[in-house]
């Protein structure tokens, strides 16, 4: 009895340490679950957009394709969607770029397709699966970017953008069709927070106070400013500026004698990069000296592509703006 007694314990105590040891490997296979789940649910928070696909997306010229997979190889054909591309962290998959694209740095090392006429050829053979062309230049191009279509490659038709809102746009197409979507809501909040700045370091500017501001495009003698429509009027608006072509529509030639009526308060060219001394070139033109913004040396020549090109750089456009036309307000 003794000896049976004791076989009984030792069996009963074997199956509890069994059962502890089953209980020990399914709290570490529990716990290893747990570990897993989580990093299967970091990973798909990472890749939570690429996962979104197939996508389908409606161009500006409501063309409507369906994209199976996220792109990996780009071609961007002008470079406002190049800029956007490269805020969103795309530029490794940016094979090629246009002639004309000049920021940033990297663009140097990417294949080029063309300016204004585009080198088919050269865009098939780099075998992208996804080309970002442009409204603006859609028409012009359309042949070109139908062989391209033709050749199996999706293409992407990106907006005009003509307004600060119209910029935040943009950004969200190239966003959606690049499985970037969640970056470009970042991008676009962070710009509408350097606006907002902007804004509130220039809120002590009363009305009265309020300087006008002429913006030469190009010199004499085809003179030519930006009127309303225009990205210019829309920084000008958020530095609290007045546009002194707010007349005017969009971009337009204009007469210098008309420039004398305005009598702006200062005067920011933007063709710095074609011209030399291009503030010189204001400051001595004949019959100008009356101005007061030529009379005070209130001249400057800014960098076009901060404040035209519609993109993630407006906002710097739009501190240059500030900078010089109300430098002992605004401090960036």
């Amino acid at each position: 009895m003794k000896r049976l007694i004791l076989l009984l314990l030792a069996v009963m105590l074997s199956a509890g340490l069994l059962i502890g040891c089953g209980a020990g490997g399914s709290d570490s296979g529990g716990a290893n679950d747990g570990t897993d789940d989580q990093t299967e649910k970091t990973e798909d928070n990472g890749e939570s957009e690429a996962s979104s696909f197939p996508v389908t997306v409606t161009d500006a010229l409501d063309n409507e394709m369906t994209l199976e997979k996220k792109p990996e190889r780009i071609v961007s054909v002008i470079p406002s969607n190049t800029e956007i591309a490269f805020k969103l962290g795309l530029g490794e998959k940016l094979v090629g770029v246009s002639d004309h694209d000049n920021y940033p740095k990297e663009v140097e090392d990417k294949k080029r397709v063309g300016g204004l006429e585009l080198n088919i050829e050269a865009i098939i053979d780099l075998k992208p699966d996804l080309v970002l062309a442009h409204a603006s230049s859609a028409e012009s191009s359309g042949e070109g970017l139908q062989q391209i279509r033709d050749a199996g490659v999706p293409v992407f038709v990106v907006s005009e953008a003509k307004d600060i809102e119209g910029t935040y746009q943009t950004i969200k197409q190239i966003g959606n069709v690049t499985g970037t979507s969640d970056k470009a809501d970042d991008v676009i909040s962070d710009m509408k927070d350097d606006f907002a700045s902007i804004r509130d370091q220039l809120d002590e500017v009363d009305n009265d106070e309020r300087k006008s501001v002429f913006f030469e495009v190009s010199p004499a003698p085809k003179l030519s400013t930006a009127g309303t429509n225009t990205f210019f009027d829309a920084l000008l608006q958020v530095i609290h500026a007045d546009n002194a072509a707010a007349d005017m529509d969009g971009w337009t030639p204009i007469d210098p004698e008309a420039v004398l009526d305005m009598n702006p308060d200062v005067i920011v060219t933007t063709y710095g990069t074609a011209e030399d001394n291009p503030v010189d070139n204001v400051l001595n033109r004949d019959g100008w000296g009356d101005i007061n913004a030529v009379a005070n040396e209130n001249v400057y020549n800014v960098d076009s592509d901060l404040v035209s090109r519609p993109g993630p750089r407006l906002t710097q456009g739009a501190k240059e703006l500030a900078n010089v036309v109300y430098p002992d307000v605004f401090d960036e």
